[in-house]
């Protein structure tokens, strides 16, 4: 079938507002009578508070309240931030994330008390005037130290610092060691990193004392999931509380949580009685925004004499930080996203969740996936490498083969549903991006630059990651008596270009161009139910529900003209914002056909349509989708300096049916710039004592245009079988693969030193140790 949007390259509809300064984000946001605040932050990773005393604070010109713990309870019904997870029988009490700390304050960063002012320049200088007696107490740092039973407990309370234990296995791992030819071992240390979109956090929020009603605008990536958080921390019901999202600029996971602020600001509206906004700067993003991982991996992989997998085992230490803020999703993900596209006949691995004095650790763009992918793909380069085989090669023979798909996985998903690849060639994948890459003569160039004293070398990578996850995204069409079409949604647009997708499919069906539908998301109030930008998920969800809801708009259209103008069905069209009998000037206007069924007197309807030209759809995807992909790196290291320069890039994705290529283009590129990052670049540090040690820009290096590459990008369309448009994921597909294909290419460009990396992210000053360990080791 032939599309007119759908599958085209279109300009994205939301550039116009943010290149000629007319977007509004949260701190543009200006109500009457609107004070701004600033938090009172812990110094301590973990310390009782004895006292605090708010009056020299409270005597500063300007400053409206100061609340703490006791002034912030009386208008809250718990001490806790509500979650929507069930099992949580499953964790220690303390291990939810709490509101404001009453006597225990768990990590550096965690907000005690909020001060608000007629600024939030006053704001600031009161919080230096606040005195808190505070009693520092021994903190948990490396969780590999602090999972033993002797060491200082994250929360005092706690019975030890081991969240949960659990293991993810299939077949019979320990015989397939037993019986296999070979057995390699990795042990790796995965770092910590933030999310660090361009714009941080922030919430305003309003309290209509005659309505008992909260409106608030957040920053957020799912704002059904901050009013359900904030409904049931102040005992409202959903329309109690209106979330309004306005543009967002960016999110990566670490906007998935309602999170202290958000509550602490929404009291202090209610208790003042005046709206309240509180933005977050870039140091209380590096303090207090959720983080992703430590991670330590000690894995084996087993083989035959031609490397071909026989079982993998191992085991994963993971930071969770002080607070569980969002269950097991990245710890699991890392469980159960090694296999990905290979074949791996038997399986085992065991998970420990440790609380340490640190900010709350959840995913970030990928959820454990791109974790996983590293640990697998330095297993295979230290197979090939064991083994003397080539790194493509080997790949090659582990690969699920295209004839076996859809291919049952022995795997379960995270809800314990049969993991099923439903379409895809992962062979094709590799083999096409080696091609474009030039990795048969690779060699060649690598000894032409050692003639000339550099180091090049090439890294590969294959990839799944899993997409689409459900249970449902909701989407409205409505056609208005003006004829104009407006599309809602619970989906949420952060920068990646929601709108105009979803735009694209909609107008497919109405046959109005998609400048002409006006796409509105993160409004609550208009959009019941909703669960918003994560997990690669949108446009196979909601994409699928503005698919079907269109379709059944355009059915009622033409049902209605038809009945109108005596005419069949299968006559008319859609054309120009009109229902029209083919090759006539006989039309009926969609604005005349919304005006009929919304009760206007005279029109003659058929009897079997509803009123209003509108559809609302909850798509429910029967299953997840897996994105796959292949990226080839060839990258030069600077020996003296440890510098790495990536000189080119190739991927190779397969997201199933584009519904914008240019759009789907960029979320590649973004997605691999966060992975160099991963793999380069981003270090979050603490010291022995759990105090963060790097807290701006200068410290907390990220890629810029002079580190990125070009990207040489090839995107495959294998259809998924699993929803109607075919979709698959891509916004953190990127991601995933990135790290473990540039560090395969700086081990390989290090070769002949026979330095083997094992950590990400790898810097320069670790490069130049580890090359001096080698020689010194030869």
């Amino acid at each position: 079938m032939e599309h007119r949007y759908i599958g085209k390259p279109l300009l994205r509809l939301e550039d116009r507002a943010l290149l000629t300064g007319t977007a509004q984000f949260i701190d543009d946001i200006k109500l009457p009578g609107l004070l701004e605040a600033a938090f009172v932050r812990s110094p301590h990773p973990h310390a009782l508070i004895r006292a605090v005393d708010f009056s020299p604070a409270l005597a500063l010109p300007g400053v409206h309240a100061v609340f703490g713990y006791d002034d912030l309870r009386r208008v809250l019904t718990s001490d806790m931030i509500p979650t929507d997870k069930t099992g949580g029988d499953r964790f220690p009490a303390t291990t939810w994330p709490v509101v404001v700390p009453k006597d225990e304050t768990c990590f550096a960063g965690e907000p005690i008390a909020i001060v608000v002012a007629e600024s939030r320049y006053i704001a600031e200088d009161a919080v230096s005037l606040v005195e808190i007696d505070y009693e520092p107490l021994p903190a948990a740092s490396d969780c590999r130290q602090a999972a033993a039973a002797d060491a200082p407990k994250a929360h005092r309370a706690a019975p030890g610092n081991v969240v949960t234990e659990f293991s993810t296995a299939y077949g019979d791992v320990d015989s397939a060691f037993v019986a296999a030819e070979h057995v390699f071992s990795v042990a790796l240390k995965q770092h910590r990193g933030g999310a660090h979109s361009i714009e941080g956090r922030g919430i305003v929020a309003s309290y209509n004392g005659a309505s008992g009603e909260f409106t608030v605008w957040s920053a957020t990536q799912a704002p059904h999931k901050m009013r359900n958080g904030l409904m049931e921390l102040f005992g409202l019901d959903e329309d109690g509380v209106r979330i309004i999202v306005p543009d967002v600029g960016g999110a990566f996971g670490g906007k998935n949580v309602v999170y202290p602020e958000d509550a602490i600001v929404t009291a202090a509206a209610r208790l003042l009685g005046q709206p309240v906004k509180w933005v977050e700067d870039r140091r209380e993003h590096f303090l207090a925004a959720i983080q992703e991982r430590d991670q330590y991996w000690d894995l084996e992989i087993a083989t035959d004499g031609e490397g071909r997998i026989a079982g993998i085992r191992g085991k994963i230490i993971h930071d969770q930080g002080a607070y569980t803020m969002l269950g097991l999703h990245t710890s699991h993900n890392c469980s159960i996203g090694i296999p990905g596209p290979y074949v791996v006949p038997h399986y085992r691995i065991d998970v420990a969740v440790v609380e340490t004095n640190k900010v709350g650790a959840i995913p970030v763009r990928g959820a454990g996936y791109p974790e996983a992918n590293f640990a697998m793909e330095r297993m295979l380069d230290a197979v090939a490498r064991g083994l003397k085989l080539d790194r493509a090669v080997l790949r090659q023979r582990n690969l699920i083969p295209a004839e076996q798909m859809p291919y049952e996985h022995p795997m379960k998903t995270r809800e314990g549903t049969p993991t099923i690849y439903d379409s895809g060639d992962f062979p094709r994948c590799q083999a096409q991006a080696l091609a474009g890459a030039d990795y048969e003569t690779f060699n060649e160039r690598r000894v032409r630059a050692r003639e000339q004293g550099r180091y090049l070398g090439i890294g590969i990578a294959n990839m799944m990651k899993v997409t689409g996850r459900g249970p449902f995204e909701s989407a409205t069409v409505r056609v208005g008596r003006s004829g104009r079409i407006t599309a809602f949604t619970g989906a949420m647009a952060m920068g990646q270009g929601t709108g105009t997708t979803l735009a694209q499919i909609c107008a497919e069906h109405l046959g109005v161009s998609p400048e002409d539908v006006t796409v509105v998301t993160g409004d609550t109030s208009v959009t019941l139910h909703g669960l918003g930008g994560y997990g690669s998920r949108q446009t196979v969800t909601a994409g699928n529900s503005m698919d079907q809801a269109a379709r059944e708009v355009r059915e009622k259209a033409i049902k209605v003209a038809a009945h109108s103008l005596e005419v069949a069905e299968q006559d008319l069209e859609l054309a120009d914002g009109e229902v029209r009998v083919r090759g006539s000037d006989v039309a009926m206007p969609l604005s005349a056909i919304a005006k009929a069924l919304s009760g206007a007197k005279g029109y003659s309807l058929p009897k079997d349509v509803t009123p209003w030209l509108q559809a609302n759809v909850n798509f429910r995807p029967p299953d997840v989708t897996y994105a796959n992909g292949c990226h080839v790196v060839e990258a030069e290291v600077d020996i003296g300096t440890g510098g790495v320069k990536i000189l080119r890039y190739v991927i190779v994705n397969d997201s199933g049916k584009l519904i914008n290529p240019l759009l789907a283009e960029g979320q590649i590129h973004g997605g691999t710039a966060h992975g160099i990052g991963n793999a380069l670049f981003e270090w979050m540090g603490y010291d022995e004592n759990a105090q963060p040690v790097v807290t701006n820009f200068a410290e907390y290096l990220l890629p810029t245009a002079t580190e990125v590459p070009r990207f040489e990008v090839t995107h495959l369309e294998h259809e998924s079988t699993l929803n109607p448009l075919g979709l698959r994921g891509i916004g953190e597909a990127g991601t995933v693969p990135a790290a473990a294909a540039v560090i395969s290419a700086v081990e390989n460009a290090l070769e002949s030193f026979g330095v083997q990396i094992c950590e990400a992210p790898i810097s320069p000053k670790r490069l130049v140790e580890l090359i001096l360990q080698a020689k010194q080791a030869h």
